[in-house]
């Protein structure tokens, strides 16, 4: 998976629709292999990051769990953490 696809389940805010769109792109991106389509597909890349997105978004509205909300901060800091420790 690529690796600049966060979680966005259960968090404190809930996920902005920015930040689900902005997951649905780099999905398309990565299965498309391409940050920018060709011409001739621009319609086809929009129409399939809109329809991820929209799935996302339904996905993340009807997920349930008892765990406590995580925290973005804490998060964030362990990934820069695992960063640090891989390099």
């Amino acid at each position: 998976m690529c690796r600049n696809i966060r979680t966005l389940h259960n968090f404190e805010p809930h996920a902005t629709s920015d930040e689900v769109h902005a997951a649905a792109l780099q999905y398309v991106r990565k299965i498309a292999g391409t940050t920018k389509p060709s011409q001739p597909n621009i319609e086809a890349f929009e129409t399939a990051v809109e329809e991820i997105a929209h799935a996302t978004q339904h996905l993340l509205d009807t997920l349930v769990t008892t765990a406590p909300p995580k925290n973005r901060e804490v998060e964030a800091e362990k990934r820069r953490a695992r960063f640090e420790a891989r390099t």
